[in-house]
Formats: C-alpha cells, sequence, structure tokens
C-alpha cells in the first residue's frame, strides 16, 4: 500500500462548539459533538490538511452515564463508567453506535452510515476502532441482528474458565473492588479487562471492563485451547464482518497484543476473503512481538510507539541525543514501512502541554521525522496540527496533558478553527496558523514525493560524528531518493539557531546511485521563498545551511 496520513478524532469533541464548559459536566450541560458537524466543508478542510483516512474515535456504543432508556437502550450503573461520558474503550454494544453521536437517536446508525458516505464522497478513508479485549461490566447488546448470540449469554459463570465461555469469573466470589462503590452487583464476579483475575480490582485497574476469553486459560497456567476454535472467535469475527459490510475502510484494534495472535491471523484473514482491501492496524507495544502481529497476526501495520513515538518525544522534550533516532528504527530490522508513525493520539500527552513540549511548535522536527523519515504511514490527532495543549481538568480526566476521552468537553483550539461552522481559522493566534500551515504543507509533501512514498532513505547521521559543525545530539539528516528525484532533509531541534554543515559520504554516492560533482537547483518544499545557491553534491565538500531553532528543511534537489 502507498503511504498515508491517518487524522484522529473523537466525534464526541470534534463538533462540540460549547464554550462554557462545567467541571465534570452532563451533556445537557457541556454539550456534544455529532456525527453530523462532519459536513462536506469539514472534511474537505480535513482532507486539505493531506490526509488520507480519518479514525473517527468512540464510533461503537460505549457504557455512559447519560440516560437513553427512552431509546430502549439500557442503562448503565455509574459506578462502573468512568465519567459522565464513558470511555469509548467500556464496549457496550459492538452493534450499535454511540446515541450521543446522533442528532435523533432513533436513526442513529443511519446518520452514522451517511458520515461515511460523506467521507467516501470527500475522497477520504474511514477508521474505526475495534475494542476486542474488554468491554463495560453491563455488557448487552440490544440492537444485535437477528440470529446472534450475545456475549456471555449461554456462559456457564461456575466454571473459572471454559474455551465455551466469553468471560473468564471467579466463581463464588462477589464484585467487590477495593474503593467504594455503590449499589452495583455482580455475581459471580467477571476478570477486569487489563488481566486482573481478582475480584477486587483497584481505581487504577480497567475496573469498569470485563476481559473477553479467547480460549487462552490465564487461571491455569497460560496455556492456549483452540481446538475446538473457541466461541469468542465467531463471535468477534462476525463482528468486524459486520463493520466491515458498513463500508467502513479499517480498524484500529486496540490492545491487540492482549488478544492471543492465533486469533487474529484466522479472522483478518477470513474478513479479508471478503474485503480484501481492509485495513488492520495493531495496538501492540512489545518489540519482541512485531513480527508476529505482522506475519502471523496478519496485521497491515502495527503502532510505533514504544521504538519512534518515545524516542521523538525524548529528543524533544528531554534532550535526548538527537543521533539516537537511528538506533529507533534501525531495531526494526526491515519490518519500519509497516508501523505506524504518531506524535499524538487519545492515549498520549498533547505536544503542546506542560507534560510534554509546552508548545506545538517544538516538534516540527521531530514531525518530519515521524512523516519522512520511512514508507510508513503517519498519524496526527485532532488539535495536534493547532498546538492543543490538553491542559484542561474536565472531570473524571483531571490535568494531565491528555484531552479527555471519559467527559463532555469543548477543546478551544478546534472550536476556533470551526469558528462556528466556517472553517476558516478567522480567530486562531499567529502560532496556531503558522503550526496549522506547516502541517498542511509537510503532510501534502509527504503524500506527493514519491522520494517519501517508495523511495530508498540513508541516513546520514553517522556519517556526520565528526563533522565540526554538525552536532548529533541536536541535528538529524538523511536522504530520500526515488529514481532522479532526490530530498534531503535537515533538521534541528535545537533551542538556538544553528550554522550546519551537512558531509555527504561516499558510501551514500553508492547506495543512491548518486553522481560526484554533479550539480543540483535546491528548493525548500516548507518555505519555497527560500533561497539557496547551487549545490554540488561531493564526499569532500559539505552542504552549509543555516537553520533556525525547531525548524527542519525539506530540500528538493534538481539535477542542472
Amino acid at each position: 500500500m502507498s503511504k498515508f496520513v491517518i487524522y484522529q478524532v473523537l466525534p464526541r469533541l470534534f463538533g462540540n462548539l460549547t464554550t462554557n464548559n462545567k467541571h465534570n459536566g452532563s451533556i445537557e450541560e457541556n454539550g456534544c459533538g455529532k456525527f453530523n458537524n462532519f459536513t462536506a466543508k469539514a472534511l474537505t478542510e480535513i482532507k486539505s490538511l493531506g490526509v488520507t483516512h480519518v479514525w473517527y474515535t468512540g464510533v461503537i456504543e460505549h457504557a455512559t452515564q447519560t440516560d437513553y432508556s427512552a431509546y430502549g437502550i439500557a442503562k448503565d450503573h455509574p459506578a462502573v463508567v468512568k465519567g459522565k461520558a464513558g470511555s469509548a474503550y467500556a464496549i457496550k454494544d459492538y452493534y450499535d453506535v454511540d446515541p450521543d453521536l446522533a442528532e435523533n437517536v432513533e436513526n442513529r446508525m443511519l446518520e452514522f452510515e451517511d458520515l461515511v458516505k460523506r467521507t467516501h464522497k470527500a475522497k477520504l478513508k474511514v477508521l474505526i476502532d475495534f475494542v476486542p479485549n474488554h468491554v463495560a461490566r453491563e455488557y448487552h447488546s440490544d440492537a444485535k441482528p437477528a440470529g446472534i448470540v450475545d456475549l456471555g449469554q449461554n456462559d456457564h459463570s461456575e466454571w473459572a474458565f471454559s474455551p465455551l465461555n466469553n468471560f473468564y469469573y471467579l466463581p463464588n466470589q462477589p464484585f467487590t473492588p477495593n474503593f467504594n462503590i455503590q449499589g452495583y452487583v455482580e455475581y459471580p464476579a467477571k476478570a477486569t479487562g487489563n488481566d486482573q483475575f481478582t475480584a477486587s480490582p483497584t481505581q487504577n485497574d480497567w475496573y469498569e471492563t470485563v476481559k473477553l476469553n479467547y480460549g487462552v486459560n490465564y487461571v491455569e497456567g497460560g496455556q492456549k485451547q483452540f481446538d475446538p476454535i473457541p466461541d469468542t472467535w465467531f463471535k468477534m469475527r462476525d463482528i468486524l464482518l459486520y463493520w466491515a459490510s458498513k463500508k467502513v475502510d479499517g480498524f484500529r484494534c486496540d490492545m491487540a497484543e492482549m488478544v492471543p495472535v492465533e486469533f487474529w491471523g484466522w479472522a483478518v484473514s477470513q474478513v479479508k476473503v471478503q474485503y480484501p482491501d481492509i485495513l488492520f492496524i495493531a495496538e501492540v507495544y512489545n518489540p519482541s512481538e512485531y513480527r508476529n502481529y505482522i506475519c502471523n497476526g496478519k496485521f497491515d501495520y502495527l503502532y510505533d510507539k514504544v521504538g519512534m513515538y518515545e524516542m521523538l518525544r525524548n529528543v524533544t522534550s528531554r534532550n535526548f541525543p538527537v543521533r539516537e533516532i537511528t538506533n529507533a528504527w534501525q531495531s526494526l530490522g526491515g519490518i519500519e514501512n509497516q508501523m505506524l508513525n504518531f506524535l499524538e493520539n487519545h492515549d498520549e500527552q498533547r505536544i503542546g502541554s506542560g507534560f510534554f513540549s509546552g508548545n506545538g511548535m517544538y516538534a516540527q522536527p521531530a514531525m518530519i521525522v515521524a512523516a519522512t523519515l520511512t514508507q510508513a504511514p503517519v498519524m496526527i490527532y485532532s488539535g495536534q496540527e493547532l498546538g492543543e495543549q490538553g491542559m484542561d481538568s474536565e472531570g473524571f480526566s483531571g490535568l494531565d496533558g491528555r484531552t479527555t476521552i471519559f467527559d463532555y468537553w469543548g477543546v478551544k483550539s478546534i472550536q476556533s478553527w470551526i469558528n462556528g461552522g466556517k472553517f476558516d481559522g478567522a480567530t486562531l493566534t499567529p502560532e496556531q496558523k503558522e503550526l496549522r500551515a506547516f502541517y498542511q504543507k509537510l503532510l501534502n509533501i509527504t503524500l506527493s514525493e514519491k522520494a517519501i512514498t517508495e523511495g530508498l532513505m540513508y541516513d546520514l547521521e553517522f556519517a556526520n560524528f565528526d563533522t565540526p559543525k554538525f552536532n548529533t545530539h541536536e541535528q538529524y539528516a538523511y536522504f530520500r531518493k526515488y529514481k532522479d528525484e532526490l530530498l534531503l532533509f535537515v533538521l534541528n531541534f535545537d533551542d538556538k539557531h544553528l550554522d550546519t554543515e551537512v558531509h555527504f559520504p561516499l558510501e551514500a554516492f553508492q547506495y543512491l546511485d548518486l553522481q560526484e560533482g554533479q550539480n543540483y537547483k535546491v528548493t525548500n518544499l516548507l518555505d519555497d521563498a527560500e533561497k539557496f545557491p547551487l549545490l554540488t553534491l561531493s564526499s569532500t565538500e559539505p552542504f552549509i545551511s543555516y537553520i533556525a531553532p525547531w525548524k527542519g528543511l525539506i530540500l528538493k534537489l534538481k539535477k542542472v
């Protein structure tokens, strides 16, 4: 697959233009975005950023403290719901959409289907979450198609484990978490989503969820009982096929490594028989399992969090040596093009927060690396392009540098960009406008330059350890090349201007099939007003440039 760019967005937050938000406020007090807020204009503006795929986060119905019982949706006990809105990852009905997101609750599925159509009409693809490891404690599908047996409906709750069961049980033990909850009864207790096989999870556990059983007997040593195929496998495959039939283009699979790889290989293969182009992106955090989930789990792409994300965060905000980026991509040993790069998502702290770098502008060189170092896809999180700080204390989500996934809230930077539906960004600050323009240029370059989408990469870092005016603690440089198209990237992670010299080793000429002494016209794709003299590529004479703090050059070299 060619390179693509994902825009992650929570519909609950995106279209919410309520500015006077109350801490821990209800949907009536704080408002809520809707599917219908993604108008043709909104989608055109998202696409103009250089986006190819929109990941609509929090689509499938999850537990909430908002009462929709008037619409035939069972009410959730507030003791096992995190936040007024509830976590998008505590699924309550795999066959329905979140009623919060509908203008007309009775037509909620139709409104989602219309969103898919509008997104496709805007020439964007649709990704949604698939949350396979755990469900809300009070999971119950009231929208399941005829003939579908609900999760847990035929379980033997007197058995701690059976491959016939969909859940794990703690026989003869009531659910008694080690913090105060009132009025919620669960007997026998089920195991909690983050692999806590206890009736007494803590507040730091995923206590609002229960673990799904894929045939792994965690109770007695973790042996796998996959023959015959466990019941949960069939149920979850059918859920994937249901959403694929809604014409979504792919799934971001939550905590995929907590589900056995054997299930993924079986399910993904079966879904792709009917929907061969559908994408599967896995959240996997154990590098020793990467190849297993790509080769045996059949995933198209994996999150690159513990490698490239952590490294780019560390060099941006913790003064790690920039040269360590080389180790991050080399450690992947050939699968770097199958890793999804990002600097923000709903789980991570905002770049602009005081917990990360305090200013979204500082991540420009890191974002260039994430978007262009390899052929891998790249993702941004709605508001990242505006320097959103995420420094609100919304309710269940406290002041943590993240934008809440638990509360009803309005995001000020996004509201300023939307500007009452005009999407003209008229009320953005000059710095926000500059940052959005940077993202727009970068992401479109990422898609349009074949040297990035298909080309080879040559890392120039090690070749410049001894270059007098190249500081490998603060600077990074590399080539990307496709046929006669050549790009040179020179990045400054320092907080001051740098005079830079980049040495091109003889090996780079050999690897990229470059001609010593060839003259090139130089254009900075990020700022075509910047003028450069002709560049003669030489292994003996360095390239000299001047780079502002926290900036990067993407130089297109054309033979003359």
